[in-house]
């Protein structure tokens, strides 16, 4: 590449896959220099929060790992250094670790990237430069053109010859359909419900999103039950309904 300024390609490691309220365990960062060179900076951070089971089977960052590391706004002066007069990259860095950082730069009131910064992010390019549209699809998995494309029946005729195909391809993957669908929905083990709004952490189980979460059932029934009250009301899941109605009952869900 040619470089007028450093170029920072950086990675964050989170407590989840929400950007706005998902705290930052761990940033890593690949620094390239004008000059060629590169130099590398990591850091964990202790998130304030419990960091969920289904967070730590992806990278594996546990609550001790992480209980003597600095907070994020203790850290803050050292990464903004380290983003400082540079470009950002990242794969998916526009979709999701931007906008974590974002956020966590926000809550000590601070902006962040800093406005003259580019960023060019390889998802992108990824995405771009190999469609993964169902023209491609047919061509990869079945070696032909996608002839009648936008046209419902030939697509769907395409869309299954992929599906055929992909099987074909991968003799790892169920054959059964109920199976199939479990193994491309697969299920955080801490979820309680089946969208995970409810799930398990410490053995309580609590609200996974919104303003109370990570806050138990029971400390939201003794002091906030009109929200639960609102949930019932609103376009949640039967499932998730149904265990907060429970609770206000007082029948709680127990781990198994």
């Amino acid at each position: 590449m040619k470089l007028t300024r450093p170029l920072v390609v950086f990675d964050l490691e989170t407590t989840g896959v929400d950007p706005q309220q998902d705290r930052v365990v761990e940033l890593g960062l690949v620094t390239l220099h004008p000059d060629g060179t590169r130099t590398t900076a990591s850091w964990l951070v202790n998130p304030g929060r419990r960091i969920p089971p289904g967070a730590i089977a992806v990278h594996g960052i546990t609550d001790a790992d992480v209980a003597d590391a600095p907070s994020f706004e203790q850290l803050a002066p050292e990464v903004w250094a380290a983003f400082e007069g540079c470009d950002l990259s990242g794969f998916n860095a526009e979709g999701f670790d931007v906008k974590v950082l974002k956020a966590e730069f926000a809550r000590i009131g601070r902006s962040f990237p800093a406005p003259d910064a580019c960023v060019v992010d390889s998802f992108t390019i990824f995405r771009t430069r190999e469609p993964r549209d169902l023209g491609a699809a047919v061509s990869f998995y079945c070696g032909r053109s996608h002839e009648g494309a936008h046209r419902a029946v030939a697509d769907a005729e395409a869309a299954a010859d992929v599906l055929l195909a992909q099987l074909e391809r991968y003799p790892d993957l169920p054959r059964e359909v109920p199976a199939l669908h479990d193994h491309l929905h697969p299920r955080d083990p801490s979820w309680i419900d089946a969208e995970g709004k409810l799930a398990w952490q410490c053995g309580e189980a609590v609200i996974t999103f919104g303003k109370h979460r990570d806050k138990s059932l029971k400390e939201l029934v003794e002091r906030e039950a009109d929200y639960l009250r609102w949930m019932l009301a609103k376009d949640f899941p039967d499932d998730t309904k149904a265990i907060i109605e429970a609770a206000l009952g007082g029948r709680y869900p127990v781990e198994a």
